[in-house]
């Protein structure tokens, strides 16, 4: 049964005055801290999400990825083809820790990426920065949460958006955030045997 047709429009009327009223009393612009988190697939797919989106809209971006090494992704691979004057884009991980089995070696690389991710967000221009799985960066205490708590909430330029994924976002991380988001894991292809897909999962 469908509902008459003028009622459903002044109902409509209502919500959308309602919805108006709410939305002019949004005014504030500011550079985001977003924390993408949880168990469920997505957080890295949703984070360049926000990169392709600010890419069109003509804001400089940049991604740091802090794990993932050597394996091409299909991210990657269109930015350097296609947007690399609009994306600055460093792999500086070597994969996770149980594949390098070198934890001196996977803090040495965490840290460096760290620095390098500072000196992006540091930089006014780049609208917008990717740290792409550093929250297992931070899990792993291969660096400070202290620290990386101090440096956004101290010296993140007020335009600059920040994107941080991965899983088991640190509780400090999560109090300082603007935008937080968890990825709740409800099925999963890899659980009945099948292998990570181009397109999918890279």
């Amino acid at each position: 049964m469908t509902d008459d047709p003028d009622r459903h429009a002044q109902k409509m009327a209502k919500k959308k005055a309602a919805r108006d009223k709410i939305m002019a009393t949004k005014t504030d612009e500011k550079g985001l801290i977003i924390v993408h988190t949880g168990k469920g697939k997505g957080k890295s797919s949703a984070g360049f999400g926000m990169i392709f989106r600010a890419i069109a809209h003509g804001m400089p971006c940049a991604v740091v990825q802090f794990i993932k090494g050597g394996m091409e992704t299909g991210e990657r691979a269109l930015i350097a083809q296609h947007f690399a004057d609009a994306c600055e884009f460093y792999t500086m991980g070597e994969g996770f820790t149980w594949e390098t089995q070198d934890k001196t070696r996977d803090i040495e690389m965490a840290r460096a990426a760290w620095e390098k991710s500072k000196d992006l967000i540091r930089n006014s221009t780049i609208r917008m920065v990717l740290l792409d799985e550093i929250n297992i960066a931070l899990r792993y205490d291969y660096l400070d949460v202290n620290e990386v708590v101090a440096f956004l909430r101290d010296e993140k330029p007020p335009m600059t958006h920040v994107i941080l994924t991965g899983r088991n976002a640190a509780p400090e991380l999560i109090e300082i955030a603007d935008l937080v988001t968890e990825m709740e894991l409800i099925k999963h292809p890899f659980r009945s045997g099948v292998k990570a897909q181009a397109g999918v999962e890279y």
